[in-house]
């Protein structure tokens, strides 16, 4: 999947006009924020089950080394294979070398946000494997070449129309249909067919329990469970963060996950894998390979203030809580983690250098940090972020107190603490924008501090101040200053 973090005010504004996309986020966050709401409710005491799947985050987080180590033994001796990964890079190769060495033209695969940041489809579809996304959302993206809109709905802002010309399109659908259902089942019908005789599966982890080597995978469809019982060989790819101490712990932050993503109590499927079958099972797979991958995040875990993203369990409730992902949607974050899950992993993970527009597209209105199970405080990481950006920005770094933004920074701070400075200046920026407006001078004046406007408007100045209007609407008397009956500011 191609990553465009970069342009992310340019797709953002693309969004913005798009009739549709705001058609349909004026309902979709809305409408699942409430089902989480009334999910949490079903808890005693939601605050403290809400406390205790941060606490269990935190918790896992601190003493992350130690559990993977548990972890890999359990697993070890379960019969898994365990593939440390550093990066993309060697996580993919071990996938696409085990295929080859197991003669495998195609995969099939589970919902998984890990193999989207990979990039796995498009290393395999160039090593000559065919890999088939079997969740019915990541099926429809994947026909689409489109990033997912939603974590939990990777397609869900599709319509039933592209969806039908993409299926006729790609011999999904014999005859075209615009019945949800019928689309449905055409694609249920076309994926089932690759699991008849399926080598290889592949699938995301969404807990590790460390002191049963235990990888657990939550789902509504059951593409995973194919995946998991009908394949020869398995791969799980895990980021390291997944883990936690015990079966209890992976219990309660299956509840909070299931409560939080999609507004049930549980999801429909949740499967349990500890090795590969037994000689007396008829179900699973005879090799389970389980992929740790680290891919920047050893880096995250050193730096004491980028380590809280790594209690993210990817449930996706931030998303629907963002007032910036409520009017933009999903494509402008560009890469497979959106909202404010993915302003804080995709700038760790990939750097800052093409996450500028990304950090500031916040409010900072602290709505992610309220709602998130797992306890991260989003707007203290993106204003460390920002810190960084701006330490590593060149029109500061290195050029000392000259510098064309700096000075007109200290200018300005200068102007604003004086009244009489800040009137003439207002005056003087309505009197230029009247005359000059969208011209030359404007311009001029935005290219002082080009990485200041770079993700900014200028918005016009009102063309009277406050004051102005209001002593207009005013009339002074002999005891002094009295508003009109009826006056308005209006």
């Amino acid at each position: 999947m191609k990553v465009t973090t970069e342009r992310f005010k340019t797709i953002a504004l693309e969004e913005l006009a798009n009739a549709r996309t705001q058609k349909f986020l004026q309902i979709l966050p809305k409408t699942l924020s409430a089902r989480r709401q009334a999910a949490y409710a079903s808890f005693p005491d939601p605050q403290a089950a809400h406390r205790y799947g941060a606490a269990i985050r935190a918790d896992a987080v601190a003493r992350l080394p130690e559990l993977l180590e548990r972890f890999e033994k359990n697993a070890l001796d379960n019969g898994a294979k365990v593939f440390w990964a550093s990066d993309a890079q060697a996580a993919n190769d071990y996938i696409v070398n085990l295929a080859h060495a197991q003669g495998v033209r195609y995969v099939t695969k589970g919902k998984s946000m890990i193999t989207e940041e990979l990039g796995l489809n498009d290393q395999l579809r160039d090593s000559g494997i065919i890999p088939w996304e079997t969740d019915l959302g990541e099926f429809i993206a994947q026909l689409l070449d489109r990033p997912p809109f939603h974590i939990v709905g990777p397609a869900i802002n599709i319509p039933v129309e592209q969806i039908c010309d993409i299926f006729m399109q790609k011999g999904v659908l014999d005859a075209p249909t615009l019945d949800p259902v019928a689309l449905g089942l055409a694609a249920r019908l076309f994926l089932r067919d690759k699991f008849r005789d399926l080598h290889m599966g592949i699938t995301g982890v969404n807990i590790a329990v460390a002191d049963t080597g235990t990888v657990i995978n939550v789902e509504n469809e059951g593409n995973i469970r194919f995946n998991k019982s009908s394949a020869r060989t398995l791969v799980c790819v895990m980021s390291l963060e997944k883990v936690v101490p015990t079966m209890a712990d992976a219990l309660h932050m299956l509840r909070v996950l299931c409560r939080s993503a999609t507004g049930q109590s549980a999801g429909a499927y949740i499967s349990m894998d500890s090795g590969p079958k037994k000689s007396a099972e008829i179900d699973g797979p005879e090799e389970l390979h389980i992929i740790v991958l680290d891919n920047g995040r050893s880096a995250l875990y050193a730096d004491p203030q980028t380590r809280e993203a790594l209690r993210c369990i990817r449930c996706g409730a931030c998303l629907n809580a963002c007032p910036v992902y409520g009017k933009v949607g999903g494509y402008p974050y560009g890469w497979a983690y959106s909202g404010p899950m993915g302003q804080i992993l995709t700038p760790a993970l990939r750097g800052l250098a093409d996450s500028s527009d990304l950090i500031r597209a916040c409010t900072l209105c602290h709505r992610c940090k309220t709602i998130c199970p797992a306890g991260i405080d989003h707007p203290e990481l993106l204003l460390y972020y920002r810190a960084k950006d701006v330490q590593a920005d060149p029109l500061l770094k290195g050029h000392g107190a000259g510098s064309a933004e700096q000075l007109a920074h200290r200018v300005f701070a200068l102007i604003a603490g004086h009244v009489l400075y800040w009137r003439l200046l207002t005056k003087g920026v309505r009197m230029i924008t009247d005359r000059f407006a969208d011209g030359p001078v404007i311009h001029k004046i935005a290219r002082l501090a080009p990485g200041w406007f770079h993700s900014r408007d200028l918005p016009a100045l009102a063309r009277k101040s406050f004051h102005e209007r209001w002593r207009e609407k005013e009339h002074v008397t002999d005891g002094g200053a009295h508003a009109k009956k009826g006056s308005t500011l209006d």
